[in-house]
């Protein structure tokens, strides 16, 4: 994404602004504006090696036994949903009324929401697979994830190559794969004469993000949107990934995401999404759509919704600086991301919600030794460490709202509005 020749630049040295500006201090919620975060930022000063260190031993080490225990709950708990939502129409055989409209779409609303949640830690468990934390086994993580991914329309392999670019590009603004931020030329209305002079994380600047504030029921129906059809986007458009001037897709083997030599990987994906696509359309042909409807489409939206929410709010947030060239490393972008409190849904998500830190640090640790290697590390990382308990629908739209762009120039850049 090169620089729009029309932004301003954006003077570092004192000037009549920065002046005017001196002792002046956000009078922002320190949740809601990057201006304290940017002004405070410094390098971590430990190695990789030494965090790693700090982690006990025995949390690299695999269970395959276990995994496959984590998979068949979760299998469990899905097949029980699904049976006990077959009794939902007829009242589980008249022994509940539930030809009340109102009472019936109660009931079916909370299957979507049960399942949709079950589905999304199964969709965590495949996700584990293709980091190698799953197993130490990597035919059976494979197989493990296709199926599941598969089962929930996400093409396996294609996905995983995407998704350890991501690991390996975090917070770099040109190799990040996800959530890739927009910058400010991006917003038109946002540039400014030629010459102009604003000094950054200033009074003025913040006055300038408030008058350009949308409505909040724009910013509403926007993040409605997004939570709905993000992942489906990004999938099939790329949409929040890097940019390209062709079509990038996980789903064709031309996609310039990809590489030739990965085409077999994108096939073997796409035969895994059709194989669910077909089974699908048989059992529409078998129960009728709206069968397929309720007890597969709509908790899959469900799935999405989490998918997005969980992977949004882990790397989207005023404290989260982004790079460029030299100033980024593994260990920085590693450390661009938020651990966030769901609550239960901690239990259900395995945990890829409060321990995304560690998992980002080391990402082929299994999943159920994160906790412990989570706790390990806040002692060595300290404020290095971004912990986030605030309710999480309330996180998503602070984050919508006060993370618009980023700058077009600097090496270390924190969003703005």
């Amino acid at each position: 994404m090169a620089p729009d020749a029309s932004v301003r630049k954006r003077k570092a040295s004192p000037s009549k602004a920065s002046t005017k500006n001196q002792g002046w201090q956000t009078k922002r919620d320190p949740l809601s504006t990057s201006t304290p975060w940017a002004k405070s930022f410094e390098a971590p000063p430990f190695t990789l090696k030494e965090l790693r260190d700090a982690v006990p031993a025995e949390c690299f080490k695999h269970n395959t036994l276990l995994s496959l225990g984590y998979v068949a709950w979760d299998l469990a708990l899905a097949a029980s949903l699904f049976y006990l939502a077959t009794g939902i129409d007829g009242g589980w055989g008249g022994k509940v009324d539930t030809s009340n409209p109102f009472v019936n779409f109660a009931l079916w609303t909370v299957y979507w929401i049960a399942q949709g949640v079950v589905c999304t830690g199964i969709w965590v468990l495949a996700h584990e697979c293709g980091h190698g934390g799953f197993s130490a086994h990597r035919t059976l993580n494979h197989v493990v994830g296709w199926v599941l991914h598969s089962a929930l329309l996400v093409p396996y392999f294609s996905w995983k190559i995407t998704h350890g670019m991501h690991h390996k590009g975090c917070g770099h603004m040109d190799k990040d794969q996800v959530f890739v931020p927009h910058v400010r030329s991006d917003f038109k209305h946002r540039l400014h004469a030629e010459g102009a002079q604003i000094t950054e994380f200033s009074e003025e600047e913040e006055k300038e993000g408030d008058a350009f504030e949308s409505a909040p029921i724009v910013d509403l129906l926007k993040i409605v949107r997004q939570q709905l059809f993000g992942w489906p986007a990004y999938i099939v458009a790329n949409v929040s990934g890097q940019r390209f001037p062709e079509w990038a897709s996980h789903l064709h083997t031309k996609s310039p995401i990809f590489t030739p030599d990965q085409a077999g990987q994108i096939i073997m994906s796409d035969i895994g999404i059709a194989i669910t696509l077909a089974g699908l359309g048989y059992l529409g042909t078998q129960f009728g759509f709206m069968a397929v409807l309720k007890y597969y489409v709509v908790p899959y939206l469900w799935v999405n919704h989490w998918l997005v929410m969980i992977t949004y709010l882990q790397h989207t947030d005023v404290r989260l600086p982004h790079y460029r060239g030299s100033e980024w490393n593994f260990l920085k972008g590693a450390l661009c991301t938020v651990d966030r409190d769901f609550g239960i849904l901690n239990f259900f998500f395995h945990r890829i919600t409060d321990t995304h830190v560690a998992h980002h640090l080391f990402s082929n640790m299994p999943f159920y030794n994160a906790g412990v290697a989570t706790e390990a590390l806040k002692k060595k990382l300290g404020k290095f460490y971004i912990y986030d308990n605030n309710p999480i629908f309330w996180s998503i739209w602070n984050s919508y709202r006060n993370c618009r762009f980023v700058e077009n120039e600097g090496d270390v850049v924190f969003y703005k509005r």
